[in-house]
């Protein structure tokens, strides 16, 4: 099925399938997770990278976080974009994230839009994007088996609270046969989840997060063998506006993340690679952890079917009770017409 048989009939179809699916098997999740593969779901962060495929693509994700530990992340994710038939500037796409992090539950949905700019007609071109989304996140949870230090403390008093929390987000994202970079804050609202007649010092927020990706890739032997470095930068809390240094429970000292990563695209079928997580303050002088260190997969199939597994080593004090987080994916490029000697995609 190639971009130019594609009808948004087809699109709102998947999409409504697939929003039945996670509502019935009740997964859950939390904004700005975590992912090694994150260049197989770049449409949770960047609503501009709605529609670059130049054809419709879906992927399902799954990362479980510090296997064997009680309580840790589990996440899953769907992301579904493509360009818009007859108009080919407009990108539009949808994202889930569920997790479930200790008794906390969290499901976002988010619908993206991308305006995009080419530079020129030929395939090696580049094109600018700019893009928007708006969502809303259901965040619940359990408190009823939490065993708490005074039973009449009034942040406690509602077994299973509940808030839905409106959002938006914007990007950019420029790419081109061998370059790409993008920069882009999904989720700008912050919210404050305290119930309004409680009166505490320690206070639950969400808080914005900020991603910068830059990557290429160089061919070795041609479309046989090329190599593909790239670089992720995550930043939460520096423009919040619940910052304050002068309050200890209120000051956001999160390092800021960040991972390297190599890999090599054989024959346009196997992808290999391995990748470096860490904070920039580690490499500063100031007091942070290395992360991870991750290897992982992906295998391009015939007939559209993509692959993917990812295995992360702990760096962390966490290494004692778990040394092992790993993700599953599953794609598919609904493209599959198109031969791939003609101009193929990297990014």
């Amino acid at each position: 099925m190639s971009t130019r048989n594609f009808t948004r009939n087809t699109f709102l179809t998947v999409l409504l399938i697939s929003i039945s699916l996670f509502l019935n098997e009740g997964i859950k999740a939390q904004t700005d997770a975590m992912f090694t593969k994150y260049m197989f779901n770049s449409l949770t962060t960047n609503p501009a990278y709605a529609g670059s495929k130049e054809n419709m693509i879906l992927n399902v994700l799954h990362r479980t976080q510090w296997l064997g530990i009680k309580g840790a992340p589990h996440t899953q994710t769907f992301t579904i974009h493509s360009p818009l038939k007859g108009f080919d500037r407009l990108g539009l796409g949808f994202n889930l994230i569920n997790q479930n992090v200790g008794t906390s539950r969290t499901t976002t949905a988010n619908l993206s839009y991308a305006y995009r700019i080419r530079f020129g007609k030929d395939a090696k071109a580049g094109t600018l994007a700019i893009g928007m989304q708006g969502g809303i996140t259901n965040w619940r949870a359990n408190l009823k088996n939490i065993n708490i230090y005074s039973e009449t403390d009034e942040a406690f008093s509602e077994e299973f609270p509940s808030y839905w929390l409106p959002n938006f987000g914007m990007g950019i994202y420029y790419y081109s046969k061998h370059f790409f970079m993008g920069a882009s804050s999904p989720n700008i609202l912050e919210h404050d989840l305290r119930k309004l007649d409680v009166t505490t010092d320690r206070n639950a927020r969400t808080i914005r997060h900020y991603y910068f990706n830059v990557g290429g890739a160089i061919p070795l032997k041609g479309e046989d063998l090329v190599f593909k470095p790239m670089l992720l930068v995550k930043n939460a809390g520096i423009l919040s506006r619940f910052k304050n240094e002068d309050d200890p429970y209120n000051s956001y000292n999160t390092p800021t993340e960040f991972s390297a990563d190599v890999s090599f695209f054989i024959r346009e079928t196997l992808w290999i690679g391995t990748s470096f997580r860490s904070s920039i303050e580690k490499f500063i002088g100031e007091k942070s952890s290395f992360d991870s260190v991750d290897i992982w997969a992906a295998y391009h199939a015939p007939k559209g079917l993509i692959i993917g597994l990812a295995y992360d080593y702990t760096l962390t004090e966490l290494q004692q009770p778990s040394k092992v987080s790993f993700e599953v994916m599953v794609g598919y490029n609904f493209d599959v017409s198109t031969p791939k000697a003609y101009s193929p995609r990297y990014f």
